[in-house]
């Protein structure tokens, strides 16, 4: 009896020790399972783009000079405000602009006086030579004189005119609408006509300049949708407008500049800012969309048309059952969001998002996240 009851126990403690195992094979197993996410493969549309980075620029910018090399007596606006064209923007010192004008209207009122004098005479001289009491060489000499008084006239009015333009100059006015963008001087200062005195600056559209490669020029076009952002908004975006491709390159840098255009009518977008431009230059339609995210990148050295060349491969990951199948994708586009895959995927796999970079080739997964399709 004894003896049946010690094989008993031993058997029992066998079973045991038996499942014990089997539980923590099955736990190892579990353990062993790369936890992912999933999202299902689908079709759709890319913009193709290019990403540059480029300056903001106003629309307009006019830079005014001032014609009389004087002391600037007072500026009549400060940066930042508004003008309407013709509206004063400094009025330099006029001293000695003022006496000429009033020599000037001195010399005219002396010539009209001379004028109507030697038109008397011309009159008295034209009725007495009809009446042939006065030689014709006297009235030659009058013609003559009466001639010089009408020339003296017209100087005087032109010499006036002169002076009042130089002294209409001393007012330097906006030549358009616009923001004054800067002033380069104070009152006080010594005006110099080779030197603007102010700019005048158009915001109300404002163009972002950036530089293409020579790759690049080929695929951009005039009237192409552009995004721009600046890091004073953060993701907000403004669209734009190509409007002007430089038609030669810069053969030091064998780059063309690129001008896209911008509606700025809350004067947002500051020149001088730096702007990030994504000019879209195409659409792929119903095509298998892969986030960039997605894949798993390895580049290697391959010798093409004789020469080694570093070729990207993008791999990704789709759950088949239980485990993990790698493939390799063939791609017709790529930016740093999507990619335009045209073999390796097909429409409604399981792709993985999350845990790729955990995985290889029939690696056991479990599925932690599984997105519906987006409609």
């Amino acid at each position: 009896m004894q003896r049946k009851m010690i094989y008993g126990l031993i058997i029992i403690s066998l079973s045991l020790m038996g499942a014990g195992c089997g539980n923590k094979a099955t736990k190892s197993e579990e353990t062993a399972r790369v936890p992912v996410e999933v999202m299902p493969v689908q079709t759709g549309r890319i913009v193709q783009s290019l990403t540059f980075n480029g300056d903001v620029e106003a629309e307009l910018e006019v830079k005014v000079f001032s014609k009389i090399p004087d002391r600037i007596e007072k500026y009549f606006v400060d940066e930042g405000s508004f003008v309407r064209q013709g509206d004063p923007i400094a009025l330099i010192y006029a001293t000695t602009l003022q006496q000429a004008v009033r020599q000037a209207e001195a010399g005219l009122s002396a010539a009209k006086a001379q004028e109507a004098n030697v038109a008397v005479e011309y009159e008295r001289a034209q009725r007495l030579f009809k009446e042939n009491a006065m030689s014709k060489q006297q009235y030659d000499m009058v013609v003559t004189q009466y001639e010089a008084a009408k020339a003296g006239l017209e100087q005087a009015q032109a010499a006036l005119l002169s002076a009042k333009s130089t002294l209409a100059d001393a007012t330097v006015s906006a030549p358009i609408a616009g923001i004054i963008g800067k002033r380069y001087y104070e009152a006080g200062d010594m005006a110099n006509p080779a030197l603007p005195i102010a700019t005048v600056v158009q915001m109300e559209r404002i163009k972002v300049t950036l530089d293409a490669t020579e790759n690049d020029i080929g695929r951009i076009r005039v009237g192409q949708e552009a995004e721009v952002q600046v890091r004073s908004f953060g993701d907000e975006t403004f669209m734009g407008k190509v409007i002007k491709i430089s038609p030669v390159l810069d053969p030091m840098t064998r780059m063309a500049t690129v001008e896209v255009l911008v509606n700025n009518p809350d004067r947002r977008l500051k020149p001088g800012m730096f702007a990030r431009v994504k000019v879209n230059i195409g659409v792929i339609e119903n095509t298998i969309a892969v986030p960039r995210y997605a894949t798993v990148e390895r580049t290697t050295l391959e010798r093409i048309n004789g020469e080694e060349t570093a070729v990207t491969h993008y791999l990704v990951y789709v759950v088949e059952g239980d485990k993990a199948i790698q493939r390799t994708l063939q791609v017709s586009y790529a930016d740093h969001l999507h990619l335009a895959v045209t073999g390796g995927l097909k429409a409604g796999e399981q792709l993985v998002t999350v845990g790729q970079a955990s995985l290889r080739d029939g690696a056991p997964v479990q599925i932690i996240s599984k997105p519906e399709a987006t409609q």
